[in-house]
């Protein structure tokens, strides 16, 4: 398991674990199918820990059936409601980052915890009729942005190499993506800023 995937697994658990009312903006964690444009099953592992918890999603449309539609921009949820947060994938996709993150910021609960992961080096993947894309983020834009939280966890998602590799045709190759990974660790690539993105976990 690569070094960002354990870090997105252990967090996990520890909201699933230690919070329970937990709110997933856009449905990233991809578990649930009936609310949601995307199913995971390699995320099946997450299944029990939902069923014990309140989860409930959050998205812009109704689209997809989510429990709830809103803006990250204006959260329809009361000041410190919330204990655990996903934002995964999502911030690319928001006009205005620095008041996503005050949002975030305003409906977690003093000690609430929430998981992010935003794209640096990566394709364009705006979705027509639904979402467009915006952002990139670096390390530095994320403290920033992060600022106002207790704590802030940063893991790269993908060294220089693999990150290479996966923006190119040659990403479609699965054995070059693991090559990548293994150059990567050889070379000392693997804590390097040309990143293919960030795992992100900020306690409040």
């Amino acid at each position: 398991m690569r070094p960002w995937e354990t870090f997105f697994k252990e967090r996990t658990k520890k909201i699933f674990t230690e919070k329970k009312y937990i709110l997933d903006i856009g449905g990233g964690l991809r578990v649930v199918k009936e609310k949601g444009n995307r199913y995971d099953p390699t995320r099946e592992w997450i299944r029990p820990y939902i069923e014990k918890v309140d989860y409930k999603v959050l998205d812009v449309v109704d689209t997809y059936h989510p429990d709830m539609v809103g803006n990250i921009h204006s959260l329809p949820l009361v000041d410190d409601s919330i204990e655990g947060l996903f934002a995964i994938a999502v911030l690319q996709h928001v006009e205005d980052p620095k008041q996503a993150f005050k949002e975030i910021h305003r409906v977690l609960a003093p000690g609430g915890y929430a998981f992010i992961y935003v794209p640096f080096l990566y394709y364009y993947h705006g979705e027509k009729g639904y979402y467009k894309d915006y952002w990139r983020y670096t390390e530095d834009s994320l403290r920033l942005l992060g600022k106002d939280f207790s704590k802030i966890e940063i893991v790269n998602v993908r060294g220089a190499i693999e990150t290479w590799i996966k923006i190119s045709p040659l990403g479609r190759v699965g054995f070059l993506n693991d090559l990548g990974y293994l150059l990567d660790r050889l070379t000392g690539k693997l804590s390097s800023k040309q990143t293919s993105g960030y795992n992100v976990f900020l306690t409040k």
